[in-house]
């Protein structure tokens, strides 16, 4: 790991976004933004599944800090009859920065509904993971 110990403590945040095909299929079903399943309600799920891939980033990915988190925010939005986007948004005041905290929690997310909707179809593609923002330490960043 990188040490950091020299490095000042500011408020750091990242945001990650996600873009999942679902299919006509999978969104035909949902009722008020949320499909209900055999496993449950897929979009609360999902979000519980992230925001806890974001506090066990440090578990999975060999060289990240472990982190005090401030802050999660993920949002789950149908973008047509066939695409939903996430977002996450990570928050921290620390020395290190959190994309990758971001990019797992929106990926986690993902992950979660493809599982719970893997019964109705399995042609759900998780199309891009990209960082579209990040501030704080050196440098900011926004991808759009």
């Amino acid at each position: 790991m990188v040490n950091v110990s020299d490095k000042k403590i500011t408020k750091r945040t990242a945001i990650a976004k996600a873009t999942m095909f679902l299919g006509s299929e999978i969104v035909s079903h949902f009722t008020n933004d949320e499909l209900i399943t055999k496993k449950g309600p897929v979009f609360q799920t999902a979000i519980i599944a992230g925001i806890q891939a974001v506090k066990k980033t440090s578990d999975i990915i060999p060289m990240c800090h472990p982190l005090l988190i401030n802050g999660v925010d993920i949002d789950i939005n149908i973008v047509d009859d066939e695409h939903v986007g996430v977002f996450c948004k990570v928050t921290i005041e620390g020395k290190t920065g959190v994309e990758m905290e971001a990019l797992t929690g929106a990926s986690a997310t993902c992950l979660t509904i493809y599982d719970m909707c893997k019964a109705i179809s399995q042609k759900m593609v998780i199309k891009e993971v990209k960082l579209v923002e990040k501030t704080g330490g050196k440098s900011d960043i926004k991808n759009g």
